[in-house]
Order: C-alpha cells, then structure tokens, then sequence
C-alpha cells in the first residue's frame, strides 16, 4: 500500500512547494472550472487538494474527478499558499490513486435532520465535524484529568464491573447470572476504592460505569464513563476543595487546546475560575420552590428543579448538606443521623448535575448500624465492614460523570453526542 510521508498537520506547516504525499478520506468535492477540489480528511485535520489538467497525472486526474466522497484515497503533490483555501495553504496534487471506493455516501443534508437517522447510522455519522470535535474534546478532556491526578501523586486503579452488591441501589442495576449466582454490572468503583486509599492512601479510577435508570432525560445514559477518586484523611470540605481544582484545571486546558473544536461547535467556553458557589441542600429546594418545582424534603433533587438552579449560577455550585433519605447508605451523617456531609457539584447553564462526592463512614459499629438498617444484605457487604476493623481512617470520595461534563463544555443538547456509541434506554446498536 502506498505510505505518506506527512500528516495533514505536518503538510499545512510544510514549505511553500515542498512536496509531501498524504493518505486520507475525500471530506468533501466540488468542480470548479477545469479544477477538481476535493477536502481531505485524515483524522487529525483536512486540507484543499487542488487536482488540474497538465499538472496531475492523466490517470491520476480521471481517477481523482470521480472518486466518492468518503473513499480513502493517496496523493502525492506540493504544499502551496492560497488565502482562498480554507486553511490558508493547498496541495496542488501531482498524482493519487483510490485506496479503498465508497459507496454513495448516505449522510445527506437531508438526512442530517432526523436524529434518529443519525444515531442509527451512528457508525457513519461519527466522521462529521462537529461530531470528531466533541470526541477530540473528550480525548482533551481525558489527558487533562489524567495529568491533573498524577501531579497529586495518586494512584491509577481498576476495579471489576462485574459486582455482587449494589453501591447506589438496587432499582438501577444490571442483573445477570455469573455461574448459577446473581451477579450486576457495576454502578461504581467506590466501595473498592475504599479499600485501596489504605494500600495507596489516594486513588483514582477511569472506567464504564452502568445504571438501569429508565429515564429519558437528556443527561442519562444507561452506559457511561466516570472518574472516581477517593483519599484518605480528608473530610468533605477537603473533598469539595480538590473537585473545584479539577473542574478549573480540565476545563482551562479544553479551553487552552480546543480551541478550534470548540469554534466548530460555536461554543465560546471560558473556564470558570474558583471559587464556586456553595449553598445547602434546603436552600437549593427554596429556589425550586419559588419557581414551582415542588418536591418533598428528603426527596433527591429532580431534573427540573437541578436546570433551574443551575441556570441561576454564572459558575459551578456546590449543593452540600443533603438529606440521608436522598443519599446512600455509607455517607457520614450529623448527631441527629440525618443530614450528610455530602455535595452535588452542578454545572452551571442549566446543564446540572456533573459529579456527587461526601465523606464516607469511617466507624465499624456506625458503618453495622446503617446497613442493618436499610436492611441490605450483610454477607455481601461483610468485606467493605471489614476495613473498618484494620486502621480505616476518616475519608472521603467523589464521582465525575465524563459525558455530562463533556456536555456543558461543548453545549450539548442531549448527552448522547458525548458518546461515540451512546447507550439509552432505547439504544442498542450500532
């Protein structure tokens, strides 16, 4: 197979008439004149490919006018500057042969406007522009993340999705038989997390997480990525304290090296600087409340009320002080066992919830206490209550959902675009 001698990147820095040979997709063709332009794609950016007559290669020139889009094709040519050319240099191509033909290219501007067209042709449709620019967003995003952690000294974990309790209850698991036993795919890495911060004493976890929720919401997908981190001797205001410079640090880097993805998705993001506004759980319910939202104290927050609330703030928010009622079953309570040292953090513009932390109970009897009392089956847990008994210290945790950051950054309606191969309620394939 023919092989390339730069990428597109490498190409729109070479010298003006310095040759280069590029493989890739044909993005777009268009004829003008005697001139054949076709927008060549090859994963890290496009440039213009000018193909004439006398210059390219008879063969070549035939073969080049008739392509289809989305064929993959090799050319050869020399770099030149044109300020008409979108990127401000072309490559005035002096052969090219097809690697691989297309068939007619089915994503028409007629097709683009059914959703549901899109999603079912998810494994086409993911080549468009602005669809590359949210995962290239997502990759950014990622690295920012990982980086963020390693400067802290924390350690990369993973945990396994194939679990025999629940974490964040039983009316959103995957149940499925492992064996002859009932085994579920995991809500969370937190409960083993738990048990690394006392190897390790900071950790973190990148990987799928699944919930059964049947919601059709915009924020929901039955299959999604989420970074959880968990410390040792930290309450939950040191806790709120390390979210708050993650989401400045990630969201500055996005900003610094997305620049142009996020001018395709006319997005002008700026990262929000710290700090980020705090308010109490029944102060969250009084601003739902004086908009009509109505929901019963020790109720979780629902998605109304959230979008309200966020769309009040110019920044992210900390909702802390939630009820135990709306919160699971291992975070630390107050004297009267009744509100938690816990926090959602929103996202401001109405996008809502972006990740749930707090301090977890540290005490063996108190940890005993409430799983008897929400009566969860004590066998299955008898591990996690172990590490009570050998030297766990105060701690605390937080979960970050990928998609749902991702989604306020690059201004998504629905959080399925923040997914290469979204997973709803309704979608299963591709």
């Amino acid at each position: 197979m023919r092989e390339r001698t730069h990428t597109v990147h490498q190409a729109l820095k070479a010298k003006e008439g310095e040759e280069v040979s590029l493989l890739g997709w044909v993005a777009h063709k268009a004829t003008l004149g005697a001139v054949t332009f076709i927008r060549l794609r090859d994963g890290l950016g496009y440039i213009q490919l000018a193909i004439k007559k006398g210059i390219c290669k008879e063969d070549s020139l035939k073969v080049l006018k008739d392509v289809s889009l989305e064929s993959s094709i090799w050319v050869k040519g020399k770099v030149r500057e044109d300020k008409r050319a979108p990127e401000g240099k072309e490559l005035l191509v002096l052969e090219g042969e097809v690697i691989a033909k297309a068939d007619k290219w089915p994503i028409t501007k007629d097709a683009i406007k059914s959703v549901s067209f899109l999603y079912d042709n998810r494994h086409l449709s993911i080549r468009g522009k602005k669809a590359t620019s949210v995962m290239r967003i997502r990759n950014e995003l990622i690295k920012a993340i990982m980086n963020f952690f390693y400067e802290r000294d924390f350690i990369l974990i993973n945990t396994p999705t194939l679990v025999q309790s629940a974490v964040e209850g039983g009316a959103t698991l995957f149940e499925l038989d492992y064996f002859g036993k009932k085994a579920y795919l995991s809500q969370s890495a937190q409960l083993y997390e738990e048990a690394a911060i006392c190897s390790f004493g900071k950790v973190f976890v990148l990987q799928p997480a699944f919930r059964a929720e049947k919601s059709k919401t915009s924020k929901h997908l039955t299959e999604f990525w989420m970074l959880e981190a968990e410390q040792a001797f930290t309450d939950y205001l040191d806790n709120m304290k390390i979210q708050e410079e993650l989401i400045y640090q990630i969201t500055k880097q996005v900003e610094e090296k997305c620049k142009k993805e996020l001018e395709i998705l006319n997005r002008n993001f700026k990262a929000p600087e710290p700090p980020y506004y705090r308010i109490t759980y029944d102060e969250a319910r009084d601003l739902a409340l004086k908009r009509e939202i109505n929901f019963e104290w020790g109720e979780d927050i629902p998605t109304e009320a959230e979008r309200i609330i966020s769309l009040t703030f110019d920044k992210p928010i900390f909702i802390t002080h939630f009820p135990l009622s709306a919160r699971s079953f291992y975070h630390l309570t107050d004297e009267q066992d009744k509100i938690t040292y816990s926090s959602d953090l929103y996202a401001p513009e109405g996008y809502g919830e972006i990740a749930t932390g707090g301090q977890r109970i540290h005490d063996y009897n108190k940890l005993l206490e409430r799983i008897e009392k929400y009566n969860l089956p004590l066998e299955s847990f008898k591990w996690y209550l172990d590490l009570r008994r050998y030297g766990m210290p105060p701690h605390s945790g937080f979960g970050l959902g990928i998609e749902r950051t991702l989604r306020w950054i690059c201004a998504l309606k629905h959080i399925r675009a923040a997914s290469l191969f979204p997973r709803t309620m309704q979608r299963l394939n591709p």
